[in-house]
């Protein structure tokens, strides 16, 4: 039973929530689905996956405990609504899904654990999960063992691409390069203080950050430090800040560590408002923790910001908010989360099959038209075509859009010069 089941919504409840959606694919039925119709089990499951006549199983596996849940519980929300909405509008090859929910708990070998679980025992056909890069990369050796499928909706640092992934937020090319080519356009950046939480997308982030800022810019990195997961005392690191005058302050802290660093920053002085900051790692997620009185005139780069005006994203925000609550606020990996179980559906529904080898051989071209971001296409390198955008933070906790892309930007892991 699905999560707006449980909450008691009524069939009326969910057509309306499904007639939202209109831009979504065209609903063939309005009325409750029967499940059962798609080709024979023997035909589109030849693996031993977790698929009946009428039901088709997948992993959901996030931290909703620790310090990484305030950034990963939008990602659960959003994979169970998407999947809701499917199973609203007939499933998959006419399965209704099911879900099985593992909690990584913000820590690694837990990750990792799980994963083996969702594949081994539960046999599920995919998993939409992980945030954090060291998470990833402590699953990525179970599903290439096991040979399952993992939609990973973090931007992250690119440099990897794995036939068992579907990546469905940016790498480098798309959000670090991106964003330090427009800050130091608009901004005329000269200078920049790099601050990162300490483990692998951060670290690596910032090597490619500071590659491109003193070998293509040409401009200068004043100061790098990095903190464990966890950590809220940034005092030492602020002053340095105001001692050394950064053109941009460049941070990709993550997780709870961000309610303390913001708060403590504009206790310290320092305003946002005239001193640049630039962050690829707080979306609005993470603003409803640190207020938007705290981070107010702080750049974001992103793909996705809630306060996007196209259909696509009215209608999301109101199904979203309609099933979680109307105080809940959607940040850019919750909407790439969302992606995650439409693009599988569409991927397994051209390959006709649950199989993944087949699965991910038809990945390739895969499109979703509804996207809350917009348009978006599946890359033969398994990442997303998506444009790039930056927003300024309001005290409202939402970004103000105030830059993208004309196009959909290629997505190039493997940049020449960054590795």
């Amino acid at each position: 039973m699905s999560d707006a089941q449980d909450r008691g919504l009524s069939l009326v409840d969910r057509r309306k929530l499904l007639m939202g959606m209109a831009a979504l694919p065209a609903l063939s039925l309005l009325s409750t689905p029967v499940f059962g119709a798609g080709p024979p089990t023997s035909v589109v499951n030849t693996t031993g996956l977790a698929v009946t006549d009428t039901e088709v199983t997948v992993g959901i596996l996030h931290s909703v405990t620790g310090t990484m849940a305030i950034s990963e519980t939008g990602s659960v929300q959003a994979e169970k609504l998407a999947i809701d909405q499917i199973n609203a509008m007939g499933g998959v090859l006419g399965r209704k899904i099911k879900f099985v929910q593992e909690d990584g708990g913000s820590d690694w070998p837990t990750f990792a654990e799980k994963a083996k679980k969702l594949l081994v025992n539960d046999k599920c056909a995919s998993v939409m999960g992980c945030w954090t890069s060291a998470s990833r990369k402590a699953v990525l050796p179970v599903f290439e063992q096991y040979n399952g499928m993992l939609y990973y909706p973090t931007f992250y640092e690119g440099l990897e691409q794995s036939k068992n992934v579907i990546y469905t937020g940016q790498e480098a090319t798309q959000q670090i390069i991106a964003g330090l080519d427009w800050v130091a356009k608009e901004k005329g950046a000269k200078t920049f203080y790099l601050l990162g939480s300490d483990y692998i997308w951060p670290r690596t982030s910032n090597k490619i950050a500071r590659k491109h800022i003193e070998n293509n810019m040409k401009t200068k990195v004043v100061g790098e430090e990095y903190f464990p997961l966890g950590h809220t005392q940034f005092n030492s690191v602020i002053n340095k800040i105001k001692l050394t005058k950064p053109d941009v302050i460049y941070a990709i802290i993550v997780g709870g560590s961000n309610v303390a660093f913001y708060k403590q920053l504009k206790a310290a002085g320092i305003d946002l408002s005239k001193q640049t900051l630039l962050t690829i790692s707080v979306t609005e997620d993470e603003i409803d923790g640190i207020g938007g009185e705290n981070i107010a005139g702080a750049y974001a780069c992103m793909k996705y910001f809630q306060s996007l005006n196209n259909e696509n994203n009215k209608a999301f925000v109101t199904a979203f908010k309609k099933m979680w609550g109307e105080k809940t606020v959607i940040g850019d990996v919750t909407q790439a989360a969302y992606l995650g179980p439409w693009l599988w559906k569409a991927t397994v529904e051209k390959a006709n099959s649950f199989d993944v080898d087949k699965v991910a051989a038809a990945s390739p071209g895969v499109e979703f038209k509804g996207a809350p971001e917009g348009y978006v296409r599946i890359h033969e390198n398994h990442h997303l075509w998506s444009k790039t955008r930056v927003g300024r933070a309001k005290l409202d906790g939402q970004y103000e859009l105030i830059f993208e892309t004309a196009n959909l930007v290629e997505p190039d892991p493997f940049p020449k010069g960054y590795q």
